[in-house]
């Protein structure tokens, strides 16, 4: 189960950076760093914060409490960003610290405990807790975007109207064990 468990983990985070990427792609510089009120969050914000997260979080994930002396995770909500090039490295510096601390990890891990601000979580209970964090800012840079964009918005997922369709080819297929994201 551990290593079956480990594996769609790894999986679904890929696609959830996936969706961040392909919302990327189809907005500009100045699109990415759009806040729609003074206290709202733009997508640069969003990543800033994401990022100071999984730098914190899986730096040393065994080892470490996952929140580092080192973060200020204040300053992660003032975008600093001066070119979209240094957005998408540090966005992808984060996912590169996610998946180069997932990875090794094996079924024995799964019930060892690391800890959050003091508070002792299973390693499986830390990845679920990071995985659903990440899923509901990755929901609000995909819903900007897609507010940004409107009805040049390229959809991520089935488009409205086309659930037949997707349906159809689908069940057109033999049944197979596969992960959700494997035809994507």
């Amino acid at each position: 189960m551990g290593n079956s468990y480990l594996t769609s983990c790894i999986k679904q985070f890929e696609y959830y950076k996936s969706l961040g990427d392909k919302t990327f792609e189809q907005l500009s510089f100045v699109e990415l760093k759009t806040e729609f009120e003074d206290d709202s969050n733009s997508i640069a914000i969003i990543v800033k914060h994401i990022v100071g997260n999984m730098l914190s979080r899986w730096t040393n994930f065994l080892t470490e409490d996952g929140e580092k002396t080192w973060r200020e995770r204040d300053n992660e909500f003032i975008d600093t960003f001066e070119t979209r090039e240094a957005l998408t490295t540090y966005w992808n510096k984060g996912w590169d610290c996610l998946f180069n601390a997932l990875k090794p990890l094996t079924e024995k891990n799964l019930d060892s405990i690391v800890y959050i601000r003091n508070q002792g979580h299973t390693v499986t209970e830390a990845i679920n807790r990071q995985m659903t964090h990440y899923a509901y800012h990755i929901g609000q840079i995909v819903f900007i975007g897609k507010l940004i964009k409107g009805d040049s918005w390229k959809s991520l997922s089935i488009p409205k109207g086309k659930s037949s369709d997707y349906n159809k080819n689908k069940f057109s297929k033999d049944k197979a064990k596969q992960h959700f994201t494997d035809d994507l």
